[in-house]
């Protein structure tokens, strides 16, 4: 279980930011840096597990495995984006059920119609708020008392328009959402009106280099009303750069040493990865006098 639930991070009336993970490495590099808590990215898992876009792609067999293996692999507390919940209430209800047994501190719930695609995407289509509101009490309900913290996210705002979308936040944050979530504010202005009519219920922005949504810092972010910030896809963009620019150089020179100061060492990782610890806990199994 995290040291921490997201509520207690939140209780304390400043901002909480975290970035987008796709696997344990990526959440220990996140827990490492001094990240608070981080979300697990659909966007970073449909490219990171299948090299698919973010369209609706990942099942949840693949999703609860993923969140099985990442959420014991650090203490900080992580947000598992769950989509559309894979159907209707009793699909979200096993989801959520399976998260709470991995460990997962939350989910992002959202109102898109299966198939989804990433919210930065075009042609997105939204269900009524009659079908999603069974989900979204279904996930509430099966998290009974544990601080399992529920994002509702409508993406109605590019399909439907600022005006629906607000009333749809409206609605989940009414029906016990712990957070709500319009997802690509094309403004600031947008953000603001926002602010200003969703009250009373925490409020999630999403920042996703060069998406729908102008980059706000943080502390601007949180005076604008917005407590909860995700940022999806950096790690997975500088990542990805990352490996380019290596691979370019290994070809072009036949080695890594142009690229070695912009690489973590081997030392470095292995004891990201525990290895001090596996030794000093593999002498416990040693026999005490040689055979």
């Amino acid at each position: 279980m995290p040291s921490r639930s997201v509520f207690e991070l939140l209780s304390a009336g400043r901002p909480v930011l975290g970035p987008g993970i796709w696997d344990a490495l990526s959440a220990k590099i996140a827990q490492r840096a001094g990240c608070e808590l981080a979300f697990l990215s659909g966007y970073g898992l449909s490219a990171s597990l299948l090299g698919e876009p973010d369209f609706g792609l990942v099942t949840q067999s693949q999703l609860l495995d993923a969140a099985q293996r990442i959420c014991p692999a650090v203490e900080i507390p992580i947000i598992v984006d769950i989509d559309t919940g894979y159907g209707g209430p009793f699909n979200v209800e096993r989801t959520v059920q399976a998260l709470l047994r991995a460990g997962a501190a939350g989910c992002f719930l959202e109102d898109q119609q299966f198939p989804k695609r990433c919210g930065h995407m075009e042609h997105k289509q939204v269900i009524g708020v009659s079908e999603y509101l069974p989900k979204l009490r279904a996930a509430l309900a099966v998290r009974g008392s544990a601080p399992f913290h529920i994002t509702a996210r409508t993406d109605a705002l590019s399909v439907l328009g600022l005006d629906a979308a607000i009333q749809r936040a409206k609605l989940y944050r009414d029906a016990g959402a712990d957070a709500v979530f319009i997802e690509a504010p094309r403004s600031i202005a947008d953000f603001k009106r926002i602010a200003e009519e969703v009250r009373g219920v925490t409020l999630v922005a999403n920042m996703v280099e060069q998406g729908k949504t102008p980059i706000l810092p943080v502390n601007e972010l949180h005076r604008l009303g917005f407590s909860l910030v995700a940022v999806p896809v950096a790690g997975l963009l500088a990542t990805s750069q990352a490996l380019s620019r290596l691979l370019a150089a290994l070809l072009r020179d036949g080695t890594t040493e142009a690229e070695l100061e912009h690489m973590t060492t081997f030392h470095e990782l292995n004891q990201l990865l525990g290895l001090d610890v596996k030794y000093e806990r593999e002498r416990e199994f040693l026999p005490t006098e040689p055979t």
